[in-house]
């Protein structure tokens, strides 16, 4: 999808979308897995990494 390095860095790394409102946050990856970031929407905490396509 993307062509260079610094590109795939800026749109995937640290991005989470929202499991039930499908909002986008940037957060790091410790803090998602420790259940510490909620969405900001509708303050779930179910969260995916964004998808490669």
């Amino acid at each position: 999808m993307v062509k260079f390095e610094e590109a795939n860095i800026r749109y995937f790394r640290n991005i989470f979308v929202c499991r039930s409102c499908k909002s986008k946050i940037r957060a790091p990856n410790l803090k998602v897995l420790a259940g510490k970031i909620s969405c900001r929407k509708c303050k779930g905490k179910t969260l995916r990494p964004k998808r490669k396509k």
